[in-house]
């Protein structure tokens, strides 16, 4: 009976609002996580269709992007900042644009097809399109 109520308990509260991974609304490239991780890693320059990729991201301290630092790409915020010094460093690569705001995120994604950000899934607006949440 103890666990019948805490499941009813479980399922009956509300969920929290996760991060969403968002692109160009007329982005029609097929991008996934594997992908996503590759591209804000430096590894990819373009999306699967060929056209280039723009990774944003916000500046350090943000609770979003320590997020998607956290649970997409698998580093902590200093060692994703150590990851891109050393690429930065050696010639083999720029960092994402650092932006202010989640407002300015979605603005720039919304106008950009070559742009992919993040932000938290309540923000979304029809002007981009979600290809993942976490």
């Amino acid at each position: 009976m103890k666990v019948v109520v805490a499941l009813c308990f479980l399922l009956s509260a509300p969920l929290y609002a996760g991060t969403a991974v968002i692109v160009n609304a007329n982005n029609n490239s097929g991008v996934d996580f594997d992908t996503v991780k590759k591209i804000y890693l430096g590894k990819m320059k373009a999306f699967p269709d060929g056209s280039r990729a723009i990774p944003l991201t916000f500046e350090q301290g943000n609770d979003t992007r320590n997020a998607f630092n956290n649970g997409v790409l698998g580093k902590s915020e200093s060692q994703y900042s150590a990851f891109w010094s050393k690429l930065v460093f050696t010639g083999r690569g720029t960092p994402p644009e650092m932006i202010a705001t989640e407002e300015e995120m979605l603005q720039l994604v919304a106008t950009n097809p070559n742009t992919i950000g993040f932000v938290d899934e309540s923000k979304v607006s029809g002007d981009v399109k979600v290809i993942g949440t976490f």
